[in-house]
């Protein structure tokens, strides 16, 4: 558990708990829920992390509803179907959640800040990773701004064609287009708001990046997922129970933890995903210097309720234990 006592007027300390293994964690507070990030967590992209199959098993079998929370620019069923090509059993899961999800259910025009969009956008969106399909949402995709009422970002490798293809584009190209966007005062939907991810081991650009810089050239962004609590608030509901039968678990600060802070949902860190650089950390599974979690932490005023090295059931380095350190907070914890 988390404790805290007061020192001044304007800080708090906190305790920090620090696990080798989701199994220590899961003995020390069963929660019922768990909301798990994919990339980074699960798997890279191309493969399953050792140990994360066996652990999803072992969650399963205590009772855990398990929920994928995801920043992906894709429909849930995709992501579904990906996990399943990536050798996790889908029936393991209640569902899945993605801001791509979220998207396409609010461009049918329910919400009524979608509800003023118009129907033509630039299209920003994949070409290696495979295009985004807009089937079914009335949407006319144009390559000349001065048509455009909207920009929906799903990509960063392409700009959609009226055609239907699309055309290869770099990240300096496409904010050339963002920049005349700007300019005509249009809104701007991020279905991924994600600035990199984890991919076989590397970084990979995100759609976030696009709209952070959008908004850094004063447009107006709608940020559909993580850390927004809109994708935390579908996932309760989805599993029936609130805020303290559930932990968020992902490897974003910015992204996993800062959603579940302001979600009010307890968070676990995982430190081998896009932050493992920044840590220092050169293996799978390496534990982290506390110090430096809580320096990070601070970096992006996120607080983990816990952090473990990565998303096994007991450590990859072998013990069984658990550490708590204090650090000073601005913040308070999810």
């Amino acid at each position: 558990m988390i404790g805290q006592c007061s020192i001044s007027p304007w800080k708090e300390v906190r305790l920090l708990q620090s696990f080798n293994g989701i199994q220590q964690l899961a003995e020390t507070r069963p929660f019922k829920a768990w909301f798990l990030d994919q990339f980074g967590v699960l798997h890279d992209g191309k493969q399953p992390y050792p140990g994360a199959i066996s652990t999803l098993e072992k969650l399963a079998t205590s009772g855990a509803k398990m929920v994928i929370i995801s920043n992906s620019s894709r429909r849930a069923s995709t992501t579904m179907e990906k996990m399943k090509s990536l050798g996790f059993d889908p029936s393991l899961f209640i569902g899945a959640i993605t801001s791509g999800e979220l998207t396409y259910q609010h461009l049918q025009r329910d919400d009524a800040w979608f509800a003023t969009l118009g129907r033509s956008c630039i299209h920003m969106t994949w070409n290696d990773r495979g295009a985004i399909s807009l089937e079914g949402l009335g949407l006319q995709v144009v390559d000349d701004v001065e048509e455009a009422e909207f920009v929906l970002a799903h990509g960063t490798e392409a700009l959609g064609l009226p055609s239907g293809a699309a055309l290869p584009m770099g990240l300096e190209d496409l904010e050339k287009i963002l920049e005349q966007c700007v300019a005509k005062k249009i809104p701007m939907v991020v279905a991924n708001p994600d600035f990199v991810t984890v991919e076989a081991r590397a970084l990979r650009v995100m759609p976030g990046t696009l709209a952070a810089k959008y908004e850094k050239l004063g447009g107006e962004v709608k940020w559909m997922g993580k850390p927004d609590k809109i994708i935390y608030k579908s996932a309760m509901a989805m599993v029936g129970l609130d805020a303290s039968d559930c932990i968020a678990v992902g490897d974003s600060l910015h992204h996993d933890i800062k959603g579940a802070n302001a979600a009010g949902i307890r968070s676990s860190f995982i430190t081998c995903g896009i932050h493992a650089t920044e840590l220092g950390l050169d293996k799978f599974g390496e534990v982290a210097d506390q110090s430096s979690v809580h320096a990070l932490a601070l970096k992006y005023d996120a607080y983990p309720s816990y952090v473990l090295p990565s998303f096994t059931w007991r450590s990859c380095f072998g013990g069984y234990s658990s550490s708590t350190a204090l650090v000073l907070l601005n913040g308070v914890f999810g």
